[in-house]
């Protein structure tokens, strides 16, 4: 414990109240994270789910149109209409907090022209195939985007629970505890001044009157 002073005492209250309005204010941004984050988290969670649905339903029509076009034509079809789809990563904020987003350089849907194969001689069926794993693909950018977002929220939200909790038991419990006992102390020393003068006075009467 600290020297038990009045200065000192005025200090620990000082401090207790910055404590306080500390913690009040982490919890209004706690309340924005979690806001933000339930913001960002319900149409990510919806997003995961219809791209799975949409991947199963790619891999029927991929096996539709391998039933139908063949296992070798439709491997040379993704040879030659492969490419390496560019994205650009930038550095951005969200509640000011910094995180690294994907921003894509091209469209990844393409038109039947812009696929680079004889499409007229092709069913219609592949071409709806190609245009689902392509919505696919732009699906999962979409939801890397979110998933930045999302995993920054997540890692500040944690961070900011853990120091409300770090302020709330146990530097609040511990200032509270201090200036208990120094109130304490201090009222027990202004008694016993108290009872040391009254009893100074009563002699010093009593020396008087004889």
């Amino acid at each position: 414990m600290i020297q038990a002073t009045r200065t000192n005492l005025l200090l620990l209250k000082e401090r207790r109240h910055a404590v306080i309005n500390c913690t009040t204010i982490l919890k209004g941004r706690r309340q924005a994270l979690i806001k933000k984050f339930l913001e960002i988290g319900r149409p990510l969670i919806t997003s995961r789910e219809e791209t799975r649905q949409h991947y199963g339903q790619g891999i029927d029509a991929l096996q539709t149109s391998i039933g139908l076009e063949g296992q070798d034509y439709i491997a040379s079809l993704a040879l030659i209409s492969q490419r390496h789809l560019g994205v650009t990563v930038t550095q951005t904020n969200i509640l000011g907090l910094h995180y690294y987003d994907l921003q894509e350089v091209e469209s990844v849907r393409r038109t039947l022209v812009e696929r680079g194969y004889d499409y007229p001689s092709t069913t219609p069926r592949l071409d709806e195939t190609l245009h689902l794993f392509e919505t696919i693909i732009e699906e999962m950018l979409a939801m890397a985007r979110y998933e930045g977002m999302f995993r920054r929220l997540g890692e500040e939200l944690l961070r900011v629970t853990r120091r409300i909790r770090v302020l709330e038991e146990r530097v609040q419990p511990a200032l509270k505890s201090e200036i208990k006992d120094i109130t304490h102390y201090l009222a027990e020393r202004e008694r016993e001044t108290y009872y040391r003068m009254k009893l100074f006075k009563k002699r010093a009467t009593g020396g008087r009157r004889h």
